[in-house]
C-alpha cells in the first residue's frame, strides 16, 4: 500500500553501474515508469553509443524522454526539466511510481533541485563565434567564463565547449552570471535517491567491455548511417564521446582501434566528472556498493519508502 504522497525514485551513479537494469526491476515490482535523465537519449537513430534500452526493454515498462528529437534539433535544459516534470506528474496522477533514471547531473539535479532556469533563447552568431575560438585555444573560452562567472567556471568541465558556450552566452544577454539564476525551488515530491557505485578499477572494467560490446553491435556501422542520413558530424548530438571519435575514425584521422582506446580512455575520465555531480559524501544519496550490495536491499529501500516509513 502507497501511503506516501506524489513518490519519485531517482537512481543516480556514474556510467556502467546497472542503473537501467535495476530501474526496470523497481518499475516491474512496483508498478512504476521510467522517466529517463540523459542528454543522448533523447535523440532518435542515436541506440547503440547511448546505450539506449533495446525494443525488448523499452516494451516491459513506459519510458519517457527516450526519441523525443531528431539529431539536428536543439534541446535545453529547460525543455527537458519541463518535459521531465510533466512525465513525472502524470506518471503520479496514474497513481504509479516515477522512476528517474541516469547519469546526466545536471538533468538530475534541475529536476530534484527545481533550478530555475534562464530563458534565454540560443544566439546562433554569438556561439558560432564562441566556438570558433575554442577551436583554437579551449582553455582561453573557459578563462572568458572564469572572468565574468567563476562559480560556473569551476563548475563546468572546460572541455565541455557546449556548456561553457551556453554559460557566456547567458551572461552575455543578460549581464548576470549563469549561477545566479540556478536558483532552486524544491518541487512537490517526495524523493528517495539511490546512488549506485563500485571502485574505480571494476567501473573502468566495466566501461571497456561495454564499448568493445557496442563496437560488436555495430556503433561504427550506427555512426556511419547517421552521417548517410545528412547529419552532420560537427552537431552537438554528434558530441558524445563514441560518436565522436568513430566519426574521426571514419574522416581517416585515426584508426579503429586508436578510436576506441580513446572511448575508453574519455569514458574512464567522464565518470571521474561524474561523481563531481554525484558525490559520495551527499548524505542525500542513499549509495550501494553493486559489487557488495544485493538488489534486495535496495527494493526493501524503495518499498518501506513508498509505504512512508
Amino acid at each position: 500500500m502507497r501511503n506516501l504522497k506524489n513518490p519519485l525514485v531517482a537512481i543516480v551513479g556514474p556510467t556502467a553501474t546497472g542503473k537501467s537494469q535495476l530501474a526496470l526491476h523497481l518499475a516491474q515490482t512496483f508498478d512504476g515508469e521510467i522517466v529517463t535523465a540523459d542528454s543522448r537519449q533523447v535523440y532518435h537513430h542515436m541506440n547503440i553509443g547511448t546505450a539506449k534500452p533495446s525494443p525488448e526493454e523499452l516494451a516491459l515498462v513506459p519510458h519517457h524522454l527516450i526519441n523525443i528529437i531528431n539529431p539536428d534539433e536543439n534541446f535545453s535544459l529547460a525543455q527537458y526539466q519541463g518535459l521531465a516534470y510533466r512525465a513525472i506528474s502524470d506518471i503520479q496522477e496514474g497513481n504509479k511510481l516515477a522512476l528517474l533514471v541516469g547519469g546526466s547531473g545536471l538533468y538530475i539535479w534541475s529536476v530534484v533541485e527545481g533550478w530555475g532556469i534562464p530563458q534565454v533563447p540560443p544566439n546562433p552568431e554569438f556561439r558560432q563565434s564562441l566556438e570558433e575560438a575554442a577551436k583554437a585555444d579551449k582553455d582561453e573560452l573557459h578563462q572568458q567564463l572564469m572572468k565574468v562567472d567563476p562559480v560556473s567556471g569551476q563548475r563546468i568541465d572546460p572541455r565541455n565547449i557546449r556548456r561553457v558556450t551556453r554559460a557566456i552566452e547567458v551572461y552575455s544577454s543578460t549581464r548576470v552570471p549563469f549561477s545566479q539564476f540556478q536558483r532552486k525551488q524544491a518541487p512537490p515530491f517526495n524523493i528517495l535517491i539511490v546512488g549506485l557505485t563500485a571502485d574505480r578499477a571494476e567501473l573502468y572494467r566495466r566501461i571497456d567491455v561495454r564499448i568493445d560490446e557496442m563496437i560488436e553491435q555495430g556503433l561504427v556501422e550506427e555512426v556511419k548511417k547517421l552521417v548517410n542520413m545528412g547529419y552532420d558530424f560537427d552537431l552537438p548530438a554528434m558530441s558524445g564521446i563514441g560518436y565522436k571519435r568513430i566519426a574521426m575514425f571514419l574522416r581517416g584521422e585515426m584508426t579503429l582501434s586508436a578510436a576506441i582506446q580513446q572511448i575508453k580512455f574519455e569514458t574512464h575520465r567522464f565518470v571521474r566528472h561524474q561523481y563531481n555531480w554525484f558525490q559520495l559524501n551527499d548524505d542525500r544519496i542513499r549509495w550501494f556498493d553493486i559489487l557488495n550490495e544485493p538488489d534486495s536491499k535496495i527494493t526493501e529501500l524503495v518499498a518501506k519508502f513508498i509505504e512512508g516509513e
